[in-house]
């Protein structure tokens, strides 16, 4: 599929084989809850795009993410040292997104965040299926991590569903797979692919609901001899479709709808997560927490993202169980108002 939004303007719905070329949301019908055609100024307004990158290791824990939410350009970044439990944490906040850039290509092309001497920067390659996360900062802390997904061969979770009255959500979704590359910082240096570290990438854009909440898991690691990874979400991505999966050694796994229960006043305390058709039903207690709030009226954002272990099993149908046992991954609690 060259391009997600079709000719009558409508986007393609479903969970594709690979990703569009292109996110063309300005081709996007962009409609009033009540009919009316909408414009430019309204379409780059509701249009919000974000992308994340996670190190998930015994030794290192790390995320990096950049969101386009049109009136502002959000960043942060992270590392977490479990042996110590010291970590180092950094956010940007742009008005208009100044110094920000976006591809609206998944599989191509760069977003970049840069604000004095930091620079955080996400880079997709079609030709080589390579992600790549490269920070700088101005405190000397630099990340040059990577992955492929052809090295092995790895099959992403590609979803496009409707959205509230007059929206959509395009998602792309990898876990399970190794990670490569160097990390520089206050906490130690590492070679992340001698520390055996996994990596979790998350491409989303879309027209998604002027408010809204959702909940999410991911883990990646060694289990039973296979290549594991998670993605569960509950509030978002699940209006005809879901994304609710998990791969063993590249092989995308479709799940059910899941159901997360934790005490929101204590994130660190013991989430359940568990799937209606019961392939999934993990327990995670945290041991670290990034999070965030904005509040300036017209957009708001209260944001808890916790990194720790999860326990558990995985039960492919027809297969034999997949024992989750102390794997590092992250959950996440998240109210957005834009």
């Amino acid at each position: 599929m060259d391009k997600l939004i079709q000719a009558d303007g409508q986007p393609n719905y479903g969970i594709f084989p690979a990703a569009p070329g292109l996110i063309n949301y300005r081709d996007f019908d962009f409609r009033s809850p009540m009919g009316r055609r909408l414009g430019g100024v309204a379409k780059w307004r509701r249009f919000h795009q974000f992308q994340y990158f996670g190190l998930l290791g015994s030794e290192l824990i790390g995320g990096c993410a950049l969101a386009n939410l049109s009136l502002v350009g959000v960043g942060f970044v992270y590392l977490f040292h479990p042996a110590s439990g010291r970590m180092i944490e950094r956010q940007f906040k742009l008005p208009l997104g100044l110094g920000t850039s976006f591809s609206q290509s998944p599989d191509a092309g760069i977003c970049e965040l840069r604000q004095g001497r930091n620079l955080l920067r996400l880079e997709n390659r079609s030709d080589t299926g390579e992600k790549r996360l490269l920070v700088e900062l101005d405190d000397g802390t630099r990340i040059d991590a990577s992955f492929s997904e052809r090295e092995p061969a790895f099959q992403p979770m590609c979803i496009c569903t409707p959205t509230a009255v007059n929206g959509w959500v395009y998602a792309q979704k990898v876990a399970g797979v190794t990670c490569r590359g160097q990390v520089r910082s206050a906490l130690g240096n590492f070679d992340l692919a001698e520390i055996g570290a996994f990596a979790h990438h998350d491409w989303s854009a879309g027209y998604m609901r002027p408010e809204t909440n959702w909940n999410w898991a991911c883990l990646s690691g060694l289990a039973d001899g296979l290549r594991v990874g998670l993605n569960l979400s509950c509030g978002v991505n699940e209006t005809s479709f879901t994304e609710n999966c998990f791969w063993l050694d590249g092989e995308l796994i479709k799940v059910d709808t899941v159901r997360f229960t934790f005490d929101r006043d204590q994130p660190l305390k013991t989430w359940s997560v568990a799937s209606h058709d019961g392939q999934v039903e993990l327990t995670f207690i945290g041991e670290g927490l990034h999070e965030e709030r904005l509040n300036l009226g017209f957009i708001a954002s209260n944001f808890k993202q916790v990194f720790g272990r999860f326990s558990g099993t995985l039960r492919p149908a027809g297969r034999t169980p997949v024992r989750i046992g102390s794997m590092w991954g992250f959950v996440e609690d998240q109210y957005v108002k834009w």
